[in-house]
């Protein structure tokens, strides 16, 4: 019988914040800087990635000419402005939250997003509180599928990466949360991902 867990560890696009949608937007507007038109046809092989990973697909796959550091620092400000003001929490979110408090259970974001976008969105949500530790992708060397996001997540918790469950809806996400050796339940979007998969 696997052992109880007393942390459950979210990842926040398209798990808790409803905002998959919005990348799609946020990559077009960088890409057309750099005159690609783009209408998220890539959207699966950069879901749920680090920045790093997202920018080096696409400088590849449209020979752009700007370095990987420049439309890493490009993409997070368009999707800190995006975060700030556009993206919201799913219908059920923070009543999910509040219920997993109510259970004592330790609550924690990990996200491959930059704490620049993240954290207003965790603020003006009104959900920052709820949270015990929030690891965002700038944080870590290694982003998703690498496992380093999720045992910084438990190190801070002060819990073992046993004793934690994963909540993630991209395949890069869930890597992670099993390399680290945690529980992952898996609620993919489907809207992006093949139930047939």
């Amino acid at each position: 019988m696997p052992s109880p867990f007393y942390a459950v560890i979210f990842d926040l696009d398209g798990v808790l914040a409803d905002s998959e949608p919005w990348w799609n937007q946020i990559d077009a507007k960088l890409l057309a800087e750099h005159g690609v038109s783009y209408r998220g046809e890539y959207h699966r092989n950069v879901l749920g990635v680090s920045y790093r990973l997202a920018v080096e697909f696409y400088k590849n796959a449209f020979h752009i000419s700007a370095s990987v550091e420049e439309l890493m620092r490009r993409r997070g400000e368009i999707a800190t402005d995006f975060f700030a003001n556009r993206v919201g929490l799913f219908p059920s979110a923070k009543t999910t939250l509040e219920q997993l408090r109510e259970m004592k259970l330790h609550l924690a974001v990990a996200t491959s997003s930059v704490s620049a976008s993240a954290r207003p969105l965790l603020d003006r949500t009104g959900i920052r509180s709820l949270f015990s530790v929030v690891i965002t992708g700038d944080e870590v060397q290694q982003g998703k599928p690498h496992p380093d996001i999720y045992l910084r997540a438990a190190k801070k918790l002060g819990i073992s990466p046993e004793a934690c469950l994963v909540i993630e809806d991209s395949l890069a996400g869930i890597a992670a949360g099993k390399a680290a050796n945690m529980r992952v339940a898996a609620i993919p979007d489907r809207r992006f991902v093949d139930p047939r998969e």
